[in-house]
């Protein structure tokens, strides 16, 4: 497997004023902050539209003579500084509910576990329903300051896209989504190394990377079997959402619930 790499907004020279955009772009909490989704549209509004609101993605193709310019005006300045102002308190998170409803209980970890995910559209690792209800119940725990981590699958490949041929019948395309231009990157150990597990699935022995999501103040972590040492049977685990016969489907399944 080929590592994919992560999106660098600053091979894009982000003016030092201007330098937590990217910090910004790599939480989710700019998808439901309108804040948040004002300050990347004012940067470009027609390729705001293009990269479908996915500001990773606007970053990496905006010109930097034009972020320079927005580094030296006064009305973006002052949005960019109100967001931060913003995200800040948000992630201070000093008055959440869950810490006045419940302030003297130990915050414990609640663990997530979907094999979906319907963040956004930048992320497709989800169909339907499941998916965005579990998406939703990530931003609300964030929201209210529940300590919630999400587990999940990667799905290099995701969901297929429905097309209809001229004789009328539905074929499925599948399409990697680039990493690189996600708010997604590698989950990382205490000691800084990329993140491995291994589980043992009866007699096979499946290895995976984990990647990481930040859902505003929920952390998502994302298995993903896509890689060298495994078997091609073993890779294609989280190859595609809902994709095999149901022996795959349980290995999935025991995947998620032991990895």
């Amino acid at each position: 497997m080929d590592t994919p790499k992560t999106a660098d907004a600053s091979s894009q020279a982000i003016p030092s004023g201007l330098s937590r955009l990217k910090e910004l772009s790599l939480n989710l909490w700019w998808s439901w902050t309108p804040e948040a989704r004002r300050l990347f549209e004012f940067i470009d509004p027609t390729l705001w539209v293009l990269t479908h609101h996915n500001p990773v993605e606007l970053l990496a193709g905006i010109r930097p003579d034009r972020l320079k310019y927005l580094a030296e005006d006064p009305s973006y300045m002052r949005l960019y500084s109100a967001t931060l102002k913003i995200f800040d308190e948000y992630r201070q998170n000093g008055h959440s509910w869950f810490k006045t409803q419940h302030s003297s209980l130990k915050a414990p970890t609640i663990a997530y576990f979907s094999a979906e995910f319907g963040l956004h559209r930048s992320i497709p690792i989800y169909s339907g329903g499941l998916g965005i209800l579990a998406g939703d119940h990530c931003k609300e725990a964030s929201d209210l300051g529940v300590p919630l981590v999400g587990v999940g699958f990667m799905y290099p490949q995701g969901y297929f896209r429905q097309r209809i041929t001229p004789e009328g019948w539905q074929e499925a395309a599948y399409a990697p989504f680039n990493r690189a231009e996600s708010p997604i990157h590698p989950a990382l150990t205490p000691t800084g190394e990329p993140c491995r597990i291994t589980v043992e699935i009866g007699s096979r022995v499946v290895a995976a990377a984990v990647w990481k999501v930040l859902v505003g103040l929920v952390p998502l972590y994302l298995i993903d079997t896509d890689v060298p040492e495994n078997s091609p049977e073993n890779r294609a685990l989280s190859a595609r959402l809902y994709g095999g016969d149901q022996e795959m489907r349980l290995c999935q399944e025991f995947l998620l619930g032991i990895g």
